[in-house]
């Protein structure tokens, strides 16, 4: 699968998935993942950031918030035109622009620290989108990113429940498959019936990667790690969201920080 077929695939997704995700249904994101990544994020006050794959902007603008000086970048118009539009209403000195993460347009050693929630797996090109990041990062820069954690959202994953409903096991197989491009159709788990028969689930292009290739594809790109995060709900925020539950099983994504040597 191209890049062309992945902008497609996204850009077919952008209305829908900004609609729900800020009306509250993508609660992975909102109660567990990001606040684990901004947890697991160093001080970027007074900083100047990039963000890969912004989506419609929502964690750009928190890392904004937090001080950043903040760029952003999608491969779908769709959605740099939903955050130009979140960013009129509610100015925190962004700039959104079209682009590819295997083609930043920006200039060598331009940014402090780069990051990309849930997104680097979505690319075709990973270790190209790694290469051309630690590009456009000054020396002694960080990227922090967050994927569907390889290990446990390999290619075939299921959640296993007892009589009750509780999530009690996870199945997964297919670890050591090399998905390229599958497309694989879901919705956001609450979303309502309605909103599932109006809209139709996201079809979202799949490239699966194993643990050992994403540190492959870092080191091969000049980035040394720092840090792996393995977001888990407290026991308070799966009685409150029961939807993140399974994440005391196994985790669902992986933050990863890595670091451009000096």
């Amino acid at each position: 699968m191209e890049a062309d077929d992945v902008r497609r695939a996204w850009e077919a997704n952008a209305d829908a998935w900004t609609r729900h995700s800020r009306a509250g249904y993508d609660i992975y994101r909102d109660a567990l993942n990001t606040p684990a990544f901004l947890a697991a994020l160093p001080t970027v006050k007074d900083l100047k950031g990039l963000d890969i794959g912004c989506g419609e902007g929502s964690n750009t603008r928190q890392v904004a918030r937090l001080g950043a000086n903040m760029h952003a970048i999608d491969i779908a118009p769709t959605f740099i035109r939903h955050a130009e539009e979140a960013e009129q209403t509610e100015p925190l000195g962004i700039t959104y622009r079209t682009g590819d993460a295997v083609s930043l347009p920006f200039e060598d050693d331009t940014f402090d620290f780069a990051t990309a929630f849930m997104s680097l797996m979505d690319v075709p090109n990973q270790r190209a989108a790694l290469s051309e990041a630690c590009r456009v990062l000054r020396p002694g820069a960080f990227l922090q990113f967050s994927i569907l954690h390889p290990c446990f959202v390999s290619p075939y994953r299921k959640t296993l429940k007892d009589e009750h409903g509780r999530r009690v096991a996870i199945q997964n197989a297919g670890y050591f498959d090399n998905i390229d491009g599958r497309i694989d159709a879901f919705w956001f788990e609450t979303l309502p019936d309605e909103l599932r028969q109006q809209d139709g689930p996201f079809r979202v292009p799949r490239f699966h990667r194993t643990l050992s290739q994403w540190v492959e594809m870092i080191t091969m790109a000049g980035l040394t790690i720092e840090q792996f995060v393995e977001p888990c709900a407290s026991l308070e925020l799966a009685s409150k969201e029961p939807v993140v539950a399974d994440t005391r099983i196994a985790p669902m994504s992986l933050i990863v920080r890595v670091k451009k040597p000096m």
